[in-house]
């Protein structure tokens, strides 16, 4: 059998293949609540076979929210319609993963599709964002509010509160979004934090609130379900977080109970220049695997089922995880096991649609 299509155990969950929809922003709620748009896009990628659905960055703060219309999980009626999905999620013999997010100095933006700026905060819709540093993204962004220690605590608060929530929803899988410049992101990089306090300065310094973040939340959700957490590779630029700074963040990661580094990069200045092509950051993932042990997962310009086998089969990763291809092709694992020449379950209700071989 293809290493695509292979079971794989983390802990106690059983993943029923290697291929995991990664989380991607929807921006369309309201207050943070999920809505049917939700159940109907997430639902569908676990009809579409993936052996993990993860929803959207999912803020845990309202001024955590990339923009107005981001899913948020910070008050407790926010559970109703997400345990809801997940349910149908795990109907679907899939599990359900969530990532839990606090944008900081990219928050207060306007939905893609509206252009995306940041909306002035005092203007509807937008509020007065935070950050390590009083550096704004671009110069065209006002800068945000440095976080002091007060608030940094309100925060870790805020990823454990969320965290129990999940528990009580039901999710199987948490991811700690620190990358693409959001607020972890923020700390851990030279380039957007100049303290000079115990969260500035040093790498042990920098990474320090990802690794308080991650040992709370660790605390709260427990040993029996995986942990992952998403990191920035490399900033892109020089003078930024390197590869080689992110082996030693995952060796510490590791060593708190994290079980999967979900390798993306990017994303923390607006005038990086990425040298995207297929399978860019893929190095990144194998070198931190190799270097540390622990899994990782290769995301980005993943999008055909013979180049992600090729990965597994290299050793460069442990699982793929798919992301505007899985928005083309919802079904993309039941199609990804017909060009295999692999078997696959599909839906009874869409049994006689499935390629015979």
């Amino acid at each position: 059998m293809s290493k695509l299509l292979s079971s794989y155990h983390i802990k106690g969950t059983l993943f029923k293949n290697r291929i995991v929809v990664s989380p991607m922003c929807q921006y369309s709620s309201e207050d943070g609540f999920a809505s049917n748009w939700h159940l109907v896009h997430l639902g569908s990628r676990a009809v579409g076979g993936a052996s993990l659905v993860f929803q959207e960055a999912t803020a845990v703060l309202p001024e955590g929210r990339i923009t107005y219309a981001d899913l948020g999980l910070w008050k407790d009626e926010h559970i109703e319609k997400l345990k809801e999905i997940v349910s149908f999620i795990h109907q679907q013999g899939s599990l359900a993963g969530i990532q839990l997010a606090h944008a900081g100095r990219k928050a207060s933006c306007e939905k893609p599709w509206m252009g995306g700026a940041q909306i002035p905060s005092g203007s509807p819709n937008s509020w007065k964002t935070v950050s390590a540093s009083a550096l704004a993204f671009h110069e065209h962004a006002e800068p945000p509010l440095p976080l002091d220690k007060k608030n940094l605590q309100e925060v870790v608060s805020a990823f454990v509160a969320a965290a129990k929530r999940c528990k009580a929803i039901g999710y199987d899988v948490i991811e700690i979004h620190a990358a693409h410049g959001y607020l972890l992101h923020q700390f851990y990089s030279p380039l957007s934090n100049h303290r000079k306090d115990e969260y500035g300065g040093s790498f042990e310094n920098r990474v320090r609130l990802l690794i308080e973040v991650t040992e709370a939340v660790k605390k709260e959700w427990g040993n029996e379900k995986p942990l992952f957490v998403r990191i920035s590779a490399t900033d892109w630029t020089e003078g930024g977080w390197t590869i080689d700074d992110s082996v030693q963040l995952a060796k510490a990661l590791k060593e708190i109970g994290a079980d999967l580094i979900d390798t993306s990069s990017g994303g923390n200045v607006a005038h990086a220049k990425i040298p995207s092509s297929p399978g860019y950051q893929v190095p990144f993932a194998e070198k931190i695997k190799k270097e540390t042990g622990i899994l990782t997962a290769a995301v980005g310009l993943i999008t055909a089922p013979q180049q992600a086998e090729e990965i597994l089969q290299k050793g460069q990763a442990d699982f793929i995880f798919i992301a505007r291809e899985s928005l083309r092709n919802p079904y993309f694992p039941l199609s990804s096991a017909s060009m295999l020449h692999e078997d696959a379950r599909w839906p009874v209700q869409y049994e006689r649609a499935k390629t015979k071989h």
